[in-house]
């Protein structure tokens, strides 16, 4: 476990800490995880390395990479609460991602966003250099059809 502190807030990657709550209302209102049901919330945290973000008692953002350790991370799930944004709070994480100990020398990271080009850019991100290599199976109404 690690823990960051500025000023009034703190990051920490203790996955007792996550607010389940606090996180899973957000993320079930977003475009990238709307409807996803608590029990599937609960299980993609068990199986990630998480940032929680908190000013004082209260979880204000969150990050999650999911990982094998050695060569590859997938970031997901980023998000501060608008209460909180313009802070530099989404730098600070990111920067606490990218650089923690257990996630360094992988040959590939990938991410997938709407909006947030700029801020992930910053952190050495790129458009995928190859997109004729990937492949996805997606399935975007998964949750609403009680799938999972």
């Amino acid at each position: 476990m690690s823990e960051w502190r500025r000023g009034e807030y703190l990051i920490t990657t203790d996955p007792a800490r996550v607010d389940v709550v606090v996180v899973h209302g957000f993320l079930a209102a977003s475009y990238w995880a709307k409807d996803i049901p608590l029990e599937i919330f609960r299980r993609s945290i068990e199986h990630s390395l998480n940032f929680s973000v908190y000013h004082g008692e209260t979880q204000v953002g969150f990050a999650r990479v999911i990982t094998d350790y050695a060569t590859f991370g997938y970031l997901g799930d980023v998000f501060v609460l608008e209460t909180h944004r313009g802070r530099g709070l989404s730098k600070w994480l990111m920067e606490r991602v990218v650089a923690h100990p257990d996630l360094q020398g992988f040959r590939r990271w990938v991410l997938l966003t709407r909006d947030a080009h700029g801020l992930y850019q910053q952190f050495g991100f790129k458009a995928i250099a190859a997109p004729e290599r990937y492949m996805e199976r997606r399935v975007p109404e998964v949750y609403r059809r009680g799938g999972g």
